[in-house]
């Protein structure tokens, strides 16, 4: 399916006890990913930018937190971050900072380099990245609780904030509550000396990125495969207590589906009798994007990734009923359709 809609990267499907990981690369390229700098490794073995899904990841730690009672959803930032200096932070929640409703400035709204990067991502920015006192607690773009509005300040700060509750760093919380449990032994936080996938953007190699800024917003790395299984331990309660994860899955639709750190939503799939539920959780970093989707009813994940940037490729959207993130998941939920 991937080949016949274009995708030059991986498909990774779950479903009950069995995974498989399907290659849409062609196998010219597989003998030269090293040589071009792009995709490394056999299918299955690639280490792709998790990019946002990283927030799905922070969401459930704070769900976590939330669950042993250390942290109220729904107090101000500045209880749990009292070093915060933007003007929101006695009134952003922790939900609403989750839920991007914080009114925090947007990293991509800084001026572009040459190359079209927001310079925030770029080592030639010359501002501060200081989760509690720089960039992301300058001024506002408007008051918090209203419409959502992207943006990775709001989990630079919640990673600031799990560390502050915990004591640990953001990435050691990921090493030792997801990584370890789940044996996820591909999953890390950038930097990193190991060879990850990169991409293009308009059919060139994509542009500089300092991709350890992006911290607690998007910085993980990890296989597709490894994806899955975080997918799968978080739909069947390993990870969270069956009261936070239906905290955190809560879609609201008067905000377009946003719930914490992903989307949670009905929708239409060809063959299937009835709507189903679709968590979903999207990323792009320069030129490589990914799709996390899990159908808990289904007892099914799907992730895919691509080292195309969305200018080379286009996955559509579920709710259009076409394209191929419909149809992929059109045809692991309803199999025998």
């Amino acid at each position: 399916m991937g080949q016949r809609y274009g995708l030059h990267g991986e498909i990774a499907v779950s479903r009950g006890n069995d995974t498989w990981v399907i290659d849409t690369i062609p196998r010219s390229d597989n003998r030269e990913d090293l040589a071009r700098g792009g995709l490394t490794g056999p299918a299955g073995d690639r280490v792709w930018r998790w990019a946002s899904v990283t927030k799905q990841v922070v969401a459930t730690m704070v769900m976590q937190e939330a669950a042993a009672g250390r942290i109220d959803l729904d107090r101000p930032v500045s209880r749990y971050l009292p070093g915060f200096k933007s003007p929101n932070a006695p009134l952003i929640s922790v939900r609403q900072l989750l839920r991007h409703q914080s009114g925090l400035p947007n990293p991509d709204d800084t001026p572009k380099d040459a190359a079209g990067i927001p310079g925030y991502y770029t080592k030639q920015f010359s501002g501060s990245r200081d989760p509690l006192t720089g960039y992301c607690a300058g001024a506002v773009n408007g008051a918090p609780g209203g419409r959502w509005s992207y943006n990775n300040c709001d989990y630079i700060v919640a990673g600031a904030l799990l560390e502050r509750v915990t004591g640990k760093p953001w990435t050691t919380l990921v090493r030792e509550r997801i990584a370890a449990p789940l044996k996820l032994a591909s999953l890390g936080a950038f930097p990193t000396t190991r060879p990850t996938v990169s991409g293009t953007v308009g059919n060139k190699p994509e542009p500089a990125i300092d991709l350890t800024v992006y911290r607690a917003s998007a910085g993980l790395f990890g296989t597709a495969a490894d994806l899955l299984v975080f997918d799968r331990a978080l739909m069947t309660g390993k990870l969270l207590p069956a009261k936070q994860l239906a905290e955190m899955w809560d879609g609201q639709p008067q905000l377009g589906s946003i719930a914490l750190g992903q989307w949670s939503f009905k929708a239409p799939l060809k063959g299937c009798a009835a709507p189903v539920r679709i968590i979903e959780r999207r990323g792009e970093i320069g030129g490589v994007q990914v799709r996390n989707f899990i159908l808990p009813e289904q007892d099914t994940a799907v992730a895919v990734f691509t080292d195309r940037g969305s200018d080379d490729f286009d996955f559509g959207e579920v709710w259009q009923g076409k394209g191929l993130s419909h149809d992929l998941l059109a045809a692991a939920a309803c199999p025998a359709a």
